[in-house]
This record gives C-alpha cells, sequence and structure tokens, in this order.
C-alpha cells in the first residue's frame, strides 16, 4: 500500500448531503436500545461515555445500571464515598476513570452549582473529560454542532476518505477530526454522532467490515479502492512486559490481612491481599521472600503455607503470572498510616470492599475452600 497517497473524497454539497441523509436513514432503522440511549441528560450521557472507553458495550450495560441506580444525579455521585464509587465500577478496570468521574462530579456541584456545563471548553475543564468526551456530551446531550472522534469513528473515517497513513499520529488527528467536523449536518447532530459510532461498531468493523451493509459504502474511498481490509494502517505492536507476582492471604483468628493500594500503585484506592513482585525461585527460597515482602508491606511476620491457585492476566502493557500462597500469622503488628492502610478484616466484609479484579476472584475462592 502506497503510505504516500491520501485521497480525500470531494466533500462538495452534494456528497455531504447523501453521507447525512444515507447514514441518518440507516441509523433510524439500525439503532441498539442501549440503556443510556432512553434519554439526553447530561449526567447520563457522561457516566456511559466514560465507561465505554476502552470497553465494550456488552460489558457496560448492566454496570451503567446498576451505577445509576447507585448514584441517579451528578449530586448523588459527588456525595458518594470514593471506596462506593470505585466497588460499583470493580470490574470495569482502568480505575483512574471512576476517580476522575467522581472528581469532576464534585467540580460540577461545587464551582458549577450542580448543573451540567454544556460549553466544550468547560467541559474540557473537568477531570477526566477530553476533546472527545466533551464532544460527546454537547452533542448527545444538547444537540452542540461539534465533532467526534473515537476508535470507531477514527476507522470509519480513514476508510471513508481513503487515509493510507497511522491514523492515531498527530497528523492522522488533525486530518480526521477535521473530517469529522466537514460532514456534520446543521441539525440533529446527536443522532449524528451517534450514527457514525454505531456504524463504525456495527458495520465498518476492524476486521471483515460488511461494506455490503454499508449505506454509505459507494461514497467510501478505500471501499473503492479495494484497500477496506488494509485500512486503517496500524502502528507499531505493542511490547508487553511479563511479571511474576504473588499475593498472599494471611488469616488470623477468622480474618484476612488486607492492605489499600497507595497513590501510584497499580489499582491505587482499591483493596487488595499483599502482593508484590517476586524475584525469587524454588519454594525455599520463595517462602523466604513472602516473610520479607509481607513484613515490609504490613508490619506483619507470617508463615507461609501451600500455594493456593496460579491465576494469569493482563493489565495494560503487563502480562502477569500471580501465585496465590496462603499463609498464618505468627507475630507483629499491622503498620497503617494515612498513606498505607493496612487491616484485619472478617471473610464477609471484603464483600462490600473495592477489590482488585484479581482480588476479587481470589476473594472468591477463599470462599468456597
Amino acid at each position: 500500500m502506497n503510505s504516500d497517497c491520501i485521497h480525500l473524497p470531494p466533500f462538495e454539497s452534494l456528497w455531504k448531503q447523501r453521507f447525512r441523509r444515507r447514514l441518518l436513514a440507516w441509523y433510524a432503522r439500525n439503532a441498539r436500545d442501549l440503556p443510556w440511549r432512553r434519554t439526553t441528560n447530561p449526567y447520563r450521557v457522561w457516566v456511559s461515555e466514560v465507561m465505554l472507553q476502552q470497553t465494550q458495550v456488552e460489558t457496560v450495560k448492566p454496570y451503567f445500571q446498576r451505577f445509576i441506580r447507585e448514584f441517579p444525579t451528578v449530586k448523588k455521585l459527588a456525595a458518594a464515598d470514593e471506596q462506593n464509587v470505585l466497588r460499583h465500577w470493580e470490574g470495569l478496570g482502568y480505575y483512574r476513570r471512576a476517580r476522575q468521574l467522581h472528581a469532576a462530579a464534585q467540580v460540577i456541584v461545587t464551582q458549577h452549582k450542580g448543573k451540567f456545563p454544556r460549553e466544550i471548553t468547560t467541559l474540557q475543564t473537568l477531570p477526566g473529560i477530553g476533546r472527545y468526551t466533551a464532544g460527546a456530551i454537547a452533542s448527545i446531550a444538547y444537540d452542540e454542532r461539534v465533532p467526534i472522534l473515537e476508535a470507531n469513528t477514527i476507522r470509519l473515517f480513514a476508510r471513508l476518505i481513503g487515509y493510507q497513513q497511522i491514523p492515531t499520529t498527530s497528523t492522522g488527528q488533525r486530518i480526521l477530526w477535521q473530517t469529522a467536523a466537514e460532514i456534520l449536518p446543521r441539525k440533529n447532530i446527536a443522532q449524528f454522532n451517534q450514527g457514525v459510532m454505531e456504524l463504525g461498531s456495527l458495520v465498518c468493523t476492524p476486521k471483515n467490515p460488511r461494506c455490503s451493509d454499508c449505506p454509505v459504502s459507494a461514497l467510501c474511498a478505500a471501499r473503492e479502492a479495494g484497500l477496506q481490509e488494509e485500512i486503517p494502517l496500524q502502528g507499531p505492536k505493542k511490547e508487553f512486559t511479563h511479571l511474576y507476582e504473588a499475593a498472599v492471604v494471611v488469616r488470623k483468628k477468622g480474618n484476612i490481612l488486607m492492605r489499600q493500594c497507595a497513590n501510584g500503585e497499580r489499582w491505587a484506592g482499591l483493596w487488595d491481599f499483599p502482593r508484590f513482585e517476586l524475584e525469587s525461585e524454588g519454594d525455599l527460597y520463595v517462602h523466604d521472600e513472602l516473610i520479607t515482602k509481607v513484613l515490609d508491606q504490613t508490619g506483619v511476620r507470617i508463615k507461609p503455607e501451600g500455594l493456593l491457585k496460579t491465576i494469569k492476566h493482563g493489565v495494560t502493557r503487563y502480562r502477569i503470572t500471580l501465585d496465590c500462597y496462603e499463609a498464618i500469622f505468627t507475630a507483629g503488628r499491622i503498620s497503617s498510616t494515612s498513606k498505607k492502610r493496612v487491616c484485619w478484616l472478617p471473610m464477609h466484609e471484603l464483600t462490600d470492599l473495592p477489590l482488585s479484579s484479581t482480588g476479587r476472584k481470589i476473594a472468591r475462592l477463599l470462599e468456597r475452600v
């Protein structure tokens, strides 16, 4: 594929009219009935858009409904305890999104009298709200004439204009944002922007795009050139770092030792079992390392027992092998400070704590042991 060639479609008035008309007609027939589409309430639009970042629609649906039941308004969210917010986010991952959602709600209540801003520039001053999320809120909730660009529309617009370079570069983003702005209609912005996202999600898919079902295929430069499988051009593949870690379930008179992850750690704000990277090999050396590192994290001395389970999972750029050990308390007092919270808890209280995804797996495993 010639990466120096960029085929831009003629964005004359007739072309844009055809695109808008066909897209809106298709969306009217094919829009999925999603819980966040049943309202134009900006708070609910915002919550859904944040949840949908890097997360599949089917995964988000039950989380959105539970979250809105618990925090039905921006004021309720602002007044909530962060631990409760994280507990209702648990399992969605990328927990920074939840903390920023909570922080932004507090800003809206304290600085905007609880009223959701509608201006793009004001929206982008809120924690966690960038250009795309601000555009989604303004266009879907207020029908403001602003463009959007996210994963599905990046792919759709790149194919539409035959963009044969990496679309995530600064140049690619500038061109695609310009494309998104140029094809906007004068009205029905909410339907239009949701339509382009829906078309990208359901039809203009990453692999095997369903061009025969696409209402705008006749207007697509990539389809015309037979390049719909090659566009968008992918950047370098991610390189993953492999980690070997241990989590330790420490028991004392029916209680479990837990610690809250500090700022800067992988799951800041969430609770977990003592956990750390393992450097040793061989049972004897591993047991010595468990004793030393649990003492360092918590102030508690332990006697390691058997291996409970091995869990393999991925977090962003890491591929982690997690060995879960059991241990019993032998001596020491927990060292808990404002920056390092450690405590003994009965098993039943783990249900209400926000835990990391693997922490929750271990907790459920313990319920069955």
